[in-house]
């Protein structure tokens, strides 16, 4: 599924700061550092990467830029200048690739900022994958993971994962360069054991040996121990142009629909197309999901998971959804169709 936001971006549907450097593709701080006597320096106000060969810098007045430098290194093949500076490397970037930009630029009136920024590069190569199954409940050694499965083969690197939960602009894992085929699930564990070391990519080495690693699903890993995921929230997958390419919906009961972002990022997923009533109701008649919209999760535990219907093609809506009986879980493998009944 490949829903397309309307005309609102993530962040300025929640009313961020005018900037952020997640806004700019990353999920990690930005340093300035501004010398000079004029009131009117120049202000860094957006950074994206605009194809594989290709990033820009956007400041609030015409910059020169004094130097620029990237870890890791990389050739640049040609700057153009302005508010908006242009950087043309000589090679095209790997698609996803964590890279720090350093940047010093001066203005007219000798006014000077210094900017460092943290970014993914450019991957136009995203694969089609939808949410397939979820854990809500830890269940130790077992934790909470997001499954998915992929439709049409492609690049993971720099799709990102929010959760309603844990931030409504900040992403819970930004996914490194990897390709993937279709028909891969594609398994996401919300927390790190604590016996593990990840390496650069987010993978566990060694691998860690419990039932929910399998061979033959690709596995990643957040860091950290926090609980990500509860049973009521909403989740979703945005590209670099900030496009979401699926999203679940979840309630537990009517009383907890008010907790954990639910209720703004339900909205949010509406007004973008990102989830459906039963009965195909959307933002463009004034609708907004309520607690009957979403997935119910109750009855869910440890190994009794939220499953997408593979038998039915996908769609953002509750009756794509169901719990799985005791021991249904079946991370990285296809679901069990048996249903949970309260």
């Amino acid at each position: 599924m490949n829903r397309i936001i309307k005309g609102v971006c993530l962040v300025c549907w929640f009313l961020m700061p005018a900037f952020s450097v997640f806004f700019a593709c990353s999920s990690e701080g930005n340093i300035h550092n501004v010398l000079g006597t004029n009131a009117e320096a120049p202000v860094f106000t957006d950074f994206r990467p605009v194809s594989p060969t290709e990033i820009v810098f956007s400041f609030s007045k015409p910059v020169r830029v004094a130097s620029i430098s990237f870890d890791p290194g990389l050739k640049v093949e040609s700057i153009e200048e302005g508010s908006e500076v242009r950087v043309s490397f000589a090679q095209p970037l790997e698609a996803g690739k964590r890279i720090t930009a350093d940047i010093l630029v001066t203005d007219a009136e000798r006014n000077t900022l210094n900017v460092i920024v943290p970014f993914r590069a450019r991957n136009d190569r995203m694969p089609v994958l939808v949410f397939n199954e979820l854990r809500t409940d830890l269940a130790t050694p077992r934790v909470e993971f997001v499954e998915f499965l992929v439709l049409e083969a492609g690049n993971l690197g720099a799709m990102r994962l929010f959760i309603a939960g844990h931030s409504l602009s900040s992403p819970v894992y930004e996914f490194p360069p990897a390709e993937v085929s279709a028909g891969e699930y594609i398994m996401l564990h919300l927390r790190t054991p604590g016996t593990a070391i990840l390496d650069e990519a987010g993978l566990v080495v060694p691998p860690y040996d419990n039932r929910d690693v399998l061979e033959g699903a690709r596995h990643f890993w957040v860091a950290g121990n926090s609980k990500l995921l509860h049973r009521t929230s909403a989740l979703w997958l945005m590209d670099q142009d900030d496009r979401i390419l699926d999203a679940v919906l979840l309630c537990e009961r009517p009383a907890e629909w008010g907790r954990n972002n639910t209720i703004a990022a339900a909205e949010f997923l509406a007004y973008n197309g990102a989830w459906l009533s039963a009965c195909g109701s959307d933002w463009e008649s004034g609708w907004i999901p309520g607690p009957a919209d979403a997935v119910s999760t109750q009855g869910t535990t440890g190994t009794r998971t939220i499953n997408r219907d593979q038998s039915i093609p996908p769609a953002p809506r509750a009756d794509n959804w169901y719990v799985t009986v005791t021991s249904g879980n079946t991370p990285g493998r296809e679901n069990n169709p048996r249903r949970f009944t309260p």
